[in-house]
């Protein structure tokens, strides 16, 4: 092949004129070899400077990233991508010659060298000056390892004889198992008989004399708790009784000289010494004994959960608790039943639903749902009981942040469930979330006259009216609030009208007829509960974050409250407001597990005046002619 190539490059020479030495083939002409499909290019265009910029930006590193965002609810590209690439990484064994462990590799590598020459004076001097050098530090080392036999293993089996076995069938009836029952009873029986024949003796007749005098003893205790409780109440009223006398006889006379305002006269305060570190969470008077109300106690706050209360207080004995249920996770929500006073559904922060009856002496509850027993998943908000079913069984309606809303039935000895609506996801949530992101519900209330017709208020400021006999879809939805709703609830005299607060600052006053509020109120803090009067229509309380109470009566001043007063210390937020359906008084609840009651002025209960030889009407007719008539002037 290179015997060819010269020739072509001589025959080139030649009819190129050249001479050419065959002796002499440096002085050669070479030429270039080029592929035949070389693209040719100008003078102009080889002399142009083509500039390539590299830089640090990996070509395969992914652009189009997305996270979710939990502040803004939805899926957003991330900006900021990791451009390095490691092509190659390998952990070498080289070690600095100017540290110590450098110093001492070389030291002994020239030792090593040096042991294979001869034996010359200077090496003997080097290698002496080299034996007198110390380490400066002893502590540093070598690892060294060895590997060691490993012994072969050996498996060692034994057999044994197998058990005895032996097949064994019999049928098991109903009356089988209770005769059989009923010869063990009876064969037990006998053989105590027998074993107290053989081994009485003295020592048994004391213990049996000592049982008999302690449940005598303990009967007569049980057979004086009720006179022990009376004359608790009577030295508690006692002790109270300035406070006794305002709220049977006191009434601000002052009102007179005030025109429409109107005050808050503080009452009793209640408080358990086991419960300080608790909020309440919920309040419910008890509708046949109105000097009974329950507490609920727990936490909102997530990061503070643990056990919960119940506390059942009377107006008469403000000192200590007539009832008392420790519950296992904080409570959320109480409710008791309007006719079998004794009845009591609590919620809790796990999304258990529990039952407790008054009557019973145990603190354990009668019904508690389980997992198996469709449980919440998350915090039960609100319970409320209902008229009895067809088959007269009790049940009662829970709404929880899961966003089911589930009725509960009290069958022998179990809650059944049966789910009545889930709440809608908003339309912000992605497709994708929609069954895993849930509606949280906040508060949950049944109209007064149609007990199949509920309120649901949300997390995300939405107002929902359904049906329970509508499962499909809500019937309407109210754009309430711009925040979580607290509060919501039907006008105990008016079938359209309801009322709602919530975190923005705002109480809203609602035709269900109308798709925006009748009257809105800000009252320039948080709104954590408010509550219709149960003697008027027109009249309302609410409470806020910063420890006031207002009081409003629309009937007299549709624009302001009568009265705003601050009934608790600094740093120590209300949280629920509870009117009592007799008396003219109120409690709040703080969030220092503070119970207070108040009572109201004549100017927050004002009633029209009767004129000589005429009859004022009374009755719900009027108060919903008097709701009518503030709805009519505004339609």
């Amino acid at each position: 092949m290179a015997k060819g190539v010269k020739a072509i490059g001589k025959k080139k020479d030649e009819e190129e004129g050249l001479d050419t030495a065959e002796g002499e083939e440096w002085m050669q002409g070479k030429t270039l070899v080029k592929p035949p499909d070389q693209l040719e290019l100008t003078e102009a265009e080889l002399n142009e400077e083509i500039t390539r910029v590299l830089t640090a930006n990996n070509p395969n590193a992914p652009q189009n990233v997305v996270r979710y965002s939990f502040k803004e609810g939805c899926y957003k590209p991330i900006v900021f991508v990791d451009q390095m690439a490691i092509h190659f990484e390998l952990e070498g064994n080289l070690v600095h010659k100017e540290s110590d462990e450098g110093r001492r590799l070389t030291a002994k590598q020239a030792e090593v060298d040096d042991g294979g020459g001869d034996e010359r004076p200077d090496n003997v001097v080097i290698k002496a000056s080299k034996r007198e050098q110390k380490l400066t530090n002893q502590f540093n080392f070598n690892e060294r390892a060895s590997q060691t036999l490993n012994n072969p293993p050996r498996d060692i089996s034994c057999q044994t004889e197998p058990p005895p076995r032996a097949n064994f069938s019999a049928t098991a009836n109903q009356w089988e198992i209770y005769d059989f029952y009923t010869e063990e009873l009876q064969r037990r029986e006998k053989s105590k008989e027998k074993h107290e024949g053989q081994f009485v003796n003295k020592e048994e007749d004391k213990n049996k004399k000592k049982m008999i005098q302690a449940e005598i003893q303990n009967d007569d205790i049980s057979q004086l708790t009720k006179a022990v409780k009376i004359i608790e109440r009577m030295v508690n009223q006692n002790i109270f009784d300035d406070v006794a006398q305002d709220f049977m006889y006191f009434d601000d006379a002052s009102d007179e000289f005030r025109g429409e305002k109107g005050t808050l006269l503080p009452l009793w305060t209640f408080q358990y010494d086991k419960a300080k570190s608790l909020s309440v969470t919920a309040l419910c008077w008890n509708h046949k004994y109105n000097d009974l109300f329950a507490v609920g106690l727990g936490s909102h706050e997530f990061t503070q959960q643990g056990g919960g209360m119940v506390l059942f207080y009377t107006l008469k004995n403000p000192n200590y608790p007539e009832f008392i249920f420790n519950t296992a996770s904080g409570v959320m929500c109480v409710d008791i039943h309007e006719h079998l006073s004794y009845l009591v559904a609590v919620g809790l922060y796990d999304g258990c639903v529990a039952v407790y009856n008054l009557k019973k002496k145990t603190d354990q509850p009668i019904y508690n749902s389980r997992a198996s027993s469709g449980k919440h998943t998350s915090a039960v908000m609100q319970v409320k009981w209902q008229k009895d079913d067809l088959d007269s069984n009790h049940n009662f309606i829970s709404v929880s942040a899961g966003g089911r809303v589930v009725s509960w039935t009290l069958v022998k000895h179990e809650l059944v469930f049966t789910d009545i609506i889930k709440l809608p996801v908003i339309d912000t949530i992605p497709d994708d979330l929609k069954d895993v992101v849930p509606t949280v519900g906040t508060s949950l209330d049944f109209h007064k006259q149609k007990d199949y017709s509920f309120l649901v208020g949300t997390e995300h400021g939405k107002i929902h009216k359904g049906s329970k006999y509508y499962s499909s879809k809500f019937l309407e939805t109210y754009d309430a609030h711009f925040m979580t709703v607290t509060r919501v609830r039907w006008n105990p005299f008016h079938p359209d009208v309801f009322i709602s607060c919530g975190w923005d600052w705002m109480v809203k006053i609602w035709d269900q007829t109308m798709k925006s509020p009748v009257f809105t109120f800000e009252l320039k803090t948080s709104v954590t509960d408010v509550a219709w009067a149960p003697y008027s229509s027109t009249v309302f309380a609410a409470v806020t974050t910063d420890g006031k109470v207002h009081v409003f009566d629309l009937n007299i001043n549709k624009y302001e409250a009568l009265c705003q007063q601050k009934v608790v210390s600094k740093k120590t937020r209300l949280l629920h407001i509870e009117f009592n359906p007799v008396h003219p008084i109120i409690i709040v609840g703080d969030d220092r597990g503070h119970v207070t009651s108040l009572k109201l002025s004549p100017n927050l209960r004002k009633k029209p005046k009767e004129k000589k030889g005429q009859e004022m009407p009374k009755g719900p007719e009027v108060e919903i002619a008097k709701m009518e008539q503030l709805l009519s002037s505004l339609r």
